[in-house]
């Protein structure tokens, strides 16, 4: 970690975002303009918040996509529809270089914080919208949780078992949405620095996982079949995946070249005999006879204890891993190493959060607290021009 003497200033100091935002793409995108200094206003509804405060209570009565998802940030209670919110918003926005919503389909327009209404307003606004499956088409107006995404982009259909299509245990819709949208906004605030304008960025969730289902796509080019669901081994490269030792833990473990294969028979199989067997010459073999190869592996690896496994393949240089649940994890020893975990503030006390994986040299991130629904409401009001008296009679009426 760098020291004081050495930190440049945050990157994304003086830019100023207003979101209106929920669940997980746009929270996300947001919290990583947030680790880089930008000042980050969440406005949500009086009361209620967020709806993602509400999945769950794990994180010490706090939730945990919550908690991961909006360090960093203001939050602002603000009634949208009420008489007053209409000029809050627009002093609000005056100030603001970056706007993100992923509101339900027509929100934004109904909001007046579109690109029709915004645009002509504020030339230099940088406007991200992030939906379900994009402005138009047939599925606009679609619900688009992270379960439905993962389905439609085709991801549900290669993952899990071969009985069993499985989604993944995260929402990567919504993350890869997230990341796509923080790098969009990146590319259009550098455009701005250019010419002076802002721009719209857009991204929908069906597109962003799609991108990243390339690499199944291509495989099935001209209607070609699908690669297997095989679990957590490798559709198309073998070995490439879990296998049990002697002790009942599982080693994975992953070969990408017939260097490898050579290395894996002679140091971890010791069985050189495999080498000049027809059925594993190249990885297409291997993997089309991929029963009769794990046969032989877990028949090997049955005599010995998963370190000691994991000695003979780190002394062939054959990639490998341990199976770590999370609270392994939370102590893996490269994090330790290399001080990974810092404590930020949260309604509910410190809690760890990893450090931002870019590391930027000479720039520490951003990591501050977790913001409590509406607490920096009147200071935000303040701020605004709007006195105490004010903002007591909006919070009377539920307007704050």
């Amino acid at each position: 970690m760098k020291t004081s003497e050495s930190k440049a200033p945050l990157p994304l100091a003086g830019i100023t975002v207003v979101s209106f935002e929920h669940a997980i793409a746009a929270p996300f995108a947001t919290r990583q303009l947030a680790d880089l200094g930008a000042r980050v206003i969440k406005v949500e509804r009086p009361g209620v918040g967020d709806f993602a405060r509400n999945y769950d209570s794990r994180a010490r009565g706090l939730a945990s996509h919550f908690v991961w998802c909006n360090r960093s940030k203001e939050s602002l209670t603000l009634n949208v529809k009420a008489p007053a919110a209409k000029e809050v918003l627009d002093r609000l926005l005056s100030q603001a270089d970056v706007v993100v919503q992923n509101l339900a389909p027509g929100a934004a327009a109904r909001l007046g914080v579109s690109e029709a209404e915004l645009r002509p307003v504020h030339p230099r606004l940088i406007l991200c919208d992030i939906s379900g499956y994009g402005d138009d088409g047939p599925y606009r107006d679609k619900k688009a949780y992270d379960l439905m995404i993962q389905s439609e982009a085709g991801f549900v259909s290669i993952t899990g078992s071969a009985e069993t299509p499985s989604k993944a245990g995260l929402s990567i819709a919504d993350i890869a949405t997230g990341m796509y949208a923080y790098s969009g906004i990146l590319t259009a605030l550098i455009a701005r620095g250019q010419s002076g304008k802002g721009m719209r960025v857009e991204v929908s969730m069906l597109e962003a996982l799609t991108e990243w289902m390339g690499y199944p796509l291509y495989y099935t080019t001209d209607d070609a079949p699908p690669p297997m669901r095989t679990g957590a081994s490798h559709a198309t490269i073998f070995p490439y995946g879990p296998f049990p030792a002697g002790d009942g833990r599982v080693v994975l473990l992953g070969l990408q070249n017939e260097r490898e294969w050579q290395v894996f028979c002679e140091q971890v199989l010791l069985d050189s005999s495999l080498l000049t067997d027809s059925r594993f010459a190249t990885n297409a073999a291997r993997a089309t006879h991929r029963d009769a190869l794990s046969s032989l592996i877990v028949e090997t690896f049955a005599e010995l204890t998963a370190d000691a496994v994991l000695a003979r393949l780190d002394t062939a240089g054959i990639a490998n891993a341990t199976v770590r649940e999370m609270r392994d994890v939370w102590n893996h020893p490269q994090f330790v190493s290399h001080n990974r975990w810092n404590q930020i503030q949260t309604p509910a006390g410190m809690l760890p959060a990893l450090r931002p994986p870019a590391t930027l040299d000479s720039i520490d991130p951003r990591m501050d607290a977790v913001p409590a629904l509406g607490e920096h409401t009147d200071a935000i009001l303040a701020e605004l021009g709007y006195d105490a008296s004010t903002v007591n009679d909006w919070r009377a009426a539920g307007t704050i």
